[in-house]
């Protein structure tokens, strides 16, 4: 069995939250950390997205046991969530994933989400950079982002946060049409994160 080296979030990372952010255009969104009380809202996120974009999500989510397991990833702390609400529900997230592996327990993978209606609003933006911070408190050195080789929206967002490419697979991945795609890995250095995310980000 695999020992657990990964750290716990720490309280002052945890104090940081519930909060209220305002947007560029005056939407006001609450921001607070995912708990596994959040499974129905999750999935009634996911649930909510056009086919279009379920096609590129990394998980399947609007199936109920992905969500599930999502939720029982939050409860061991392998996966650190910020969910964005407003009076309609959930409306957006950001999460980093650790693997618990001696050699990789510094890497976290993020993933971002973000419902159509809050898209170049300054969300994703927001949402980016409250799981940077999170990623720099629980210790972690480098961030990856996974995506397809033609989410061109993805990786210019990503490659404005500084990410750059570091491995494409051929054929390593099945969209939920069963059709193969080529995985783009593209990782960044945490401690030179800046506050220059883009929009959209939609893994």
């Amino acid at each position: 069995m695999t020992r657990n080296l990964l750290l716990p979030l720490p309280e002052r990372a945890m104090a940081r939250y519930p909060k209220t952010i305002t947007l560029p255009d005056g939407a006001r969104v609450a921001m607070r950390l995912m708990t596994p009380a959040d499974r129905d809202a999750v999935l009634a996120f996911a649930q909510s997205l056009p086919e279009e974009d379920l096609l590129f999500l990394r998980v399947d989510l609007t199936q109920p046991e992905v969500v599930d397991d999502w939720m029982r990833n939050t409860a061991s702390g392998h996966s650190i969530t910020v969910v964005a609400t407003d009076d309609s529900g959930m409306v957006g997230y950001a999460t980093v994933h650790r693997n618990p592996a001696p050699w990789t327990r510094r890497v976290g993978e993020i993933r971002v989400n973000v419902n159509r209606a809050y898209r170049a609003r300054g969300l994703g933006r927001n949402l980016t950079n409250e799981i940077f911070d999170l990623a720099r408190a629980l210790g972690l050195r480098k961030m990856q982002a996974n995506m397809t080789a033609d989410q061109h929206g993805a990786q210019a967002a990503f490659r404005r946060l500084g990410f750059v490419p570091e491995a494409l697979l051929a054929d390593y991945v099945e969209d939920r049409n069963g059709q193969s795609r080529d995985l783009v890995i593209m990782c960044y250095d945490i401690g030179g994160h800046s506050d220059q995310a883009g929009e959209p980000l939609r893994l």
